[in-house]
């Protein structure tokens, strides 16, 4: 009966909604083909997109363009793509404690990378194919939404 309680009731009412980021996946043709650019994470070092929470001040796409100034020192040639998808995962915040966040994925065209940027000591940066990407980060909806990279572009070119 207690764990019928727990579960029905009280569980439900501890849980908190989602946390939301954007992330800005910057892309570029190259000799090698199409490559998307990734940074470390900060703290664990992990393979990572760009990406913040909101900013005031800023829509949606405007701070993924900011993160991707922030922590990659790319400016991106032109206006966006726009949103291209999203995926989930569990943030860490201080103390260790995990937070369900969802994270809107904006696609841009990158142009040069900047070897001075507010991140530059503090992160590494690397163009890679979207398969060697997908294989790099953690996060398994983001891997897919890597390897749909190409065929997403071409939908978008089309629209």
């Amino acid at each position: 009966m207690l764990a019928k309680l727990w579960m029905n009731f009280i569980a439900p009412l501890l849980r908190r909604p989602p946390r939301f980021q954007v992330a800005a996946l910057c892309y570029r043709e190259s000799d090698r083909g199409l490559e998307v650019l990734l940074v470390t994470s900060l703290e664990t070092k992990r393979w990572i997109l760009p990406k913040g929470w909101p900013k005031k001040g800023f829509d949606a796409e405007g701070t993924a363009l900011d993160e991707a100034w922030e922590e990659a020192g790319i400016r991106p040639v032109g206006s966006g793509r726009g949103l291209i998808g999203r995926y989930r995962y569990t943030k860490r915040l201080r103390g260790n404690v995990p937070v369900v966040t969802d994270v809107d994925v904006y696609a841009f065209e990158g142009a040069e990378l900047q070897s001075d940027f507010p991140e530059a000591d503090r992160r590494e940066r690397r163009w890679m194919t979207p398969e060697e990407a997908a294989e790099k980060v953690d996060e398994p909806q983001l891997k897919t939404l890597l390897r749909d990279l190409p065929a997403s572009l071409r939908s978008l070119e089309r629209a």
